[in-house]
């Protein structure tokens, strides 16, 4: 009898359960990769907005010879961001002159509300959200379980 099974086309339950295993380890390191790589392109949004409300500084400064009167919704108006950004994202800027833009995700943005994104000025670089901050795919399932 065992001489006839072993003349059988097909697969073991040992060769299937050691692909499902292979398969299982290659998507546990394949999606935490793809998770990051969303949140950053998420990030960029705010990002590219950031960097527009900062030009509006600066060309408002080159001309006034300062931003004392320079409010983030006229920062906001003059740099003509589009509706889904504004919608997406709140913006803010800390000191006088800019040390800081800062923007919070809100309600509508696909990753979830109050990821911020911010560019210190002094360090001349981004951070938060996508750039040096990433979700853990495993805290995020236990809260969403829990109903936290």
């Amino acid at each position: 009898m065992l001489n006839k099974l072993q003349g059988q086309k097909g697969f073991t339950l040992i060769e299937v359960l050691v692909v499902v295993i292979i398969v299982a380890i290659l998507a546990a390191l394949a999606v935490p990769i793809y998770l990051r790589y969303v949140e950053k392109s998420r990030s960029t949004e705010a990002q590219t907005a950031i960097a527009a409300i900062r030009k509006t500084y600066d060309v408002y400064r080159q001309t006034t010879g300062t931003t004392q009167d320079y409010t983030i919704e006229k920062a906001m108006k003059d740099a003509n961001l589009g509706e889904s950004t504004l919608k997406n994202w709140k913006f803010e800027v800390v000191g006088n002159p800019p040390k800081k833009f800062i923007a919070t995700s809100t309600e509508e943005f696909p990753g979830g509300p109050d990821k911020q994104v911010w560019y210190d000025v002094q360090e001349a670089k981004f951070h938060g959200y996508g750039i040096d901050e990433f979700t853990n795919p495993m805290t995020e399932a236990m809260e969403t379980e829990t109903g936290k």
